[in-house]
């Protein structure tokens, strides 16, 4: 058979066209095709449209996302077990070596809506009717680094963007002297690394500004050079630039650059007045806790303070970190539960209530979504009695603000707070929701990046209708 040769292809006039002569008729045809597909992503990229707008009217305007790292004990603050407190001490069912662990702090209800919070949490008690607590989260493992991940990316493994820079990237921000998406920290990353924070795949504009709570904010925010040879310096460097992305016919990473460097450049004339809380009042500071002896709750204070002036300067997206503690995140206690989540609770619980109620007599709190969250809760039974492991099995978050409707707890765990058993909901689903309360559906907030199109809920996600205002 290998001597045969192949048969020819029929041709002219009625013949029919085969596979091989279709493709190889049309296969110039595709290049092109791909060529143009390629130009208009290009031009596009250089226009700066690294952004999509919303697509429909949004409820909020910004977001302010309060990162609990390290897992917050869900049957010690929003998610009352009096089933532990019968049986604590007894063996559990899940694990005989392990003991049920009854909360060491009292629950009580709070407001007209009469919604259940536990002593850790005196002054966020005071604004259950501006909460929906849910108390039927679910995450995927139980490690604090995929846990970040999940959290902040949609995606257990480091390479996808963060949520903030999906919401930057959908909607950019509505000041152009300031980042779409900035983090509030201390100095340190979350347990996972940069990458729980970063833009991954997405334009680099769209990457985190940190913002630091102690000394200068940002490294030379403060200019070295006058203004005028500054902008000369500015006008070179975009001029060597534009002329780089121009030999590579269009470049994103590059016009990304340009835009960084013009940022920057707005940013240190007006970032110093933005996060100036010396011209906030005394009732202000006091509110928050801007003046007190700890150093932590003071600096917190701090940041939930900046968080507010932020959201009045138009940025979209601000995440504010906890003070420093154990290395796999502040609320990690497995042993020491009483005394370092008592302490954890002192440093943040004031700044969270000052900030919904500074926020809500601003007029802010309709237009400005907060979202209070960790990567886990933590088990209701352990080995001793005085620390708790890691449980993404059903844990609480709560929501404000925003579009949210007030005094509302929904879903519910097990009467051990071990597994979420009504109106579960993911983190995909937690996603969702922001993503629509800012305009956006996350079905069609879509990058396409190696071959295929991404989004931040993957390939899942529903909106939790029931805790819409």
């Amino acid at each position: 058979m290998s001597g045969l040769s192949p048969l020819p292809e029929p041709q002219g006039p009625g013949r029919p066209l085969t596979r091989r002569s279709l493709l190889q008729s049309s296969a110039t045809s595709f290049g092109w095709l791909a060529f143009s597909a390629l130009q208009q992503q290009q031009r596009a990229s250089a226009a700066g449209a690294f952004t999509q707008g919303p697509h429909f009217a949004p409820r909020a305007k910004s977001v302010i996302f309060l990162f609990m790292d390290g897992g917050v004990s869900h049957v010690d603050t929003f998610d009352p077990k009096p089933e532990l407190t019968k049986r604590d001490g007894e063996p559990s069912t899940v694990n005989k070596s392990r003991k049920w662990v009854k909360s060491p702090w009292a629950f009580a209800q709070h407001g007209q809506s009469g919604a259940w919070v536990s002593e850790l949490f005196p002054q966020i008690a005071t604004c259950v009717d501006d909460l929906a607590i849910v108390r039927s989260m679910k995450a995927d493992l139980p490690i604090h680094s995929t846990g970040n991940f999940k959290l902040h990316t949609g995606h257990n493994l480091a390479g996808r963007p963060s949520l903030g820079s999906w919401a930057a990237y959908g909607l950019g921000t509505e000041n152009e002297n300031l980042p779409g998406y900035i983090v509030l920290s201390f100095g340190h990353l979350p347990a996972g690394g940069s990458e729980v924070i970063s833009n991954g795949f997405l334009p680099s504009s769209h990457a985190p500004t940190l913002l630091r709570a102690e000394g200068a904010p940002i490294e030379n925010i403060v200019p070295a050079d006058p203004a005028a040879l500054q902008r000369t310096k500015l006008d070179l460097l975009r001029g060597q630039d534009t002329d780089f992305a121009a030999q590579l016919g269009g470049s994103e990473a590059v016009e990304s650059a340009i835009r960084n460097h013009e940022l920057a450049a707005r940013m240190q004339m007006l970032v110093p007045d933005v996060l100036d809380e010396s011209r906030e009042t005394k009732a202000t500071r006091e509110l928050y806790g801007m003046d007190d002896a700890d150093p932590h709750t003071r600096l917190y204070a701090r940041q939930c303070l900046r968080a507010r002036r932020l959201v009045e300067a138009g940025v979209r997206f601000i995440q504010v970190n906890c003070p420093p503690g154990r290395p796999s995140g502040v609320w990690d206690q497995h042993d020491g539960l009483k005394k370092e989540h008592e302490k954890n609770a002192r440093h943040t619980d004031r700044a969270i209530a000052a900030l919904i109620k500074d926020l809500g007599q601003r007029g802010l709190l309709d237009t400005t979504l907060i979202v209070w969250a960790g990567e886990f809760g933590r088990t209701p039974h352990a080995p001793k009695p005085d620390g708790r492991d890691h449980h993404p099995e059903g844990f609480s978050v709560f929501l404000a603000g925003g579009g949210v409707k007030g005094g509302v707890v929904h879903g519910a765990t097990d009467e051990f707070g071990i597994n979420a058993v009504e109106d579960v909901c993911d983190l995909h689903d937690l996603h969702a929701t922001i993503l629509h309360l800012l305009g956006l559906d996350h079905e069609r907030l879509t990058f396409r990046t190696s071959g295929r199109d991404f989004r931040l809920t993957d390939v899942a996600g529903r909106v939790i209708r029931k805790i819409l205002a």
